[in-house]
């Protein structure tokens, strides 16, 4: 049986405060890689979120997804890798891709039907029919009901924030108010548009300088100098050659000394305590590339009140 349909994920979005509402369920936020499975007979195939195959990148969820019953299937979920305390971090993901394991949370289409318009509550079901017993796919972890008691607990245990989720909802295949998120954590992702000279002991380069946009325009959001070490300082600096640009990509760039710019091609993600009056990362943290993201489709990230 073919499956009849690529999907595009349905996305959440950003919201600044947590809150209670009855019809909402409320999840664990995974610090992860988006992935949409495809089962279809014995073939598997592990697509991110702007259309890349994953399947040799993740063996285990790609073993894990083939041994489910269902003969035709299309999962979405995260790719994540758990720390001593169980909790997802996207480093992780990148340095032990051989042992990430797939958190669900829905089922877009089974053995021949389409369930795009069902509620999530029918999805859901339908997912953990699907997945059973499965210990590398799993079902994304639901927090309290109680949607304010739902983001104490993941406060508590360090999540990067929590989904809440309405249950009628849909499958959208953009972004929606019916998925909110909320964070803990802040973390997001950057485009990179540019490095500074390296200063003192450090080699290759001395600090990113990174971009998002806002109103389709590509703008100077910060700067971050640590999170590298010696690996990644190489590593960085020679993906970054071919990228070398004779004039800034961005429409404020800042007063530096000795930048090389870039063609805004690589995505970072970030960790960072806040954004400053001035749309400033403050206190950021380098935590990897990410090539699930387009550079196009990285926006400031502003929460909706």
């Amino acid at each position: 049986m073919a499956i009849p349909l690529r999907i595009h994920p349905m996305l959440a979005t950003l919201t600044a405060e947590p809150f209670d509402a009855p019809g909402w369920i409320y999840e664990e936020k995974y610090d992860g890689d988006r992935i949409v499975a495809y089962k279809d007979g014995a073939r598997v195939r592990l697509i991110s979120r702007n259309g890349k195959d994953h399947t040799e990148r993740f063996p285990r969820i790609a073993a894990a997804v083939a041994r489910l019953k269902p003969r035709a299937l299309v999962l979405d979920g995260e790719a994540v890798v758990f720390d001593a305390k169980d909790v997802s971090r996207f480093q992780l993901v990148q340095n032990a891709q051989d042992s990430a394991v797939y958190a669900v949370f829905d089922c877009v289409f089974v053995d021949g039907k389409d369930l795009r318009r069902e509620p999530l509550s029918a999805r859901r079901a339908a997912m953990r029919k699907a997945i059973g017993r499965s210990t590398s796919v799993f079902p994304s972890h639901e927090l309290a009901r109680d949607g304010l008691e739902a983001f104490k607990q993941a406060r508590r245990k360090g999540y990067e924030g929590l989904v809440a989720k309405r249950l009628a909802s849909r499958y959208v295949e953009a972004r929606s108010t019916d998925w909110l998120k909320v964070k803990v954590r802040r973390e997001d992702e950057f485009v990179i548009v540019g490095y500074t000279r390296p200063e003192g002991a450090r080699q290759f380069f001395g600090a990113l300088l990174l971009g998002a946009h806002v109103k389709g325009e590509l703008r100077y959001a910060g700067k971050v100098g640590t999170g590298f070490d010696g690996k990644t300082l190489a590593s960085l600096h020679r993906s970054f050659q071919p990228l070398v640009a004779a004039k800034t990509p961005v429409a404020n760039p800042p007063r530096e000394r000795g930048v090389t710019w870039l063609k805004p091609k690589l995505v970072a993600q970030i960790a960072y305590h806040e954004l400053t009056s001035d749309k400033r990362l403050r206190q950021p943290v380098y935590l990897g590339l990410r090539d699930d993201k387009r550079a196009q489709d990285v926006v400031l990230p502003v929460a909706r009140r």
